[in-house]
């Protein structure tokens, strides 16, 4: 444990950033995980909603930093790929 006080108040906010940067990632995987739910089941309207869902989500992910722009891109082309063969 730091014993400077500026370092105490570090160790405290990078707790609290952690801790939001694992509930962002854990509810993007979530998004992500009902636009592939969506897919297998091969419902093209769900899949729709889910798809926008997804992709409003990795877009936010790349802005906030939790994933770097071309994982975004690698991601939403691999989604619509997706989508497209449900036709």
């Amino acid at each position: 444990m730091p014993n400077i006080k500026s370092a105490k108040k570090r160790v405290l906010v990078n707790e609290r950033k952690a801790l939001r940067n694992k509930m962002e990632k854990s509810a993007l995987k979530t998004s992500l995980k009902k636009f592939d739910a969506a897919v297998a089941e091969g419902n093209r309207s769900e899949a729709d909603v889910a798809y926008k869902a997804a992709v409003k989500a990795v877009d936010k992910a790349a802005a906030k930093g939790l994933m770097h722009k071309n994982n975004a891109a690698h991601k939403k082309s691999h989604m619509t790929v997706k989508l497209n063969k449900i036709g």
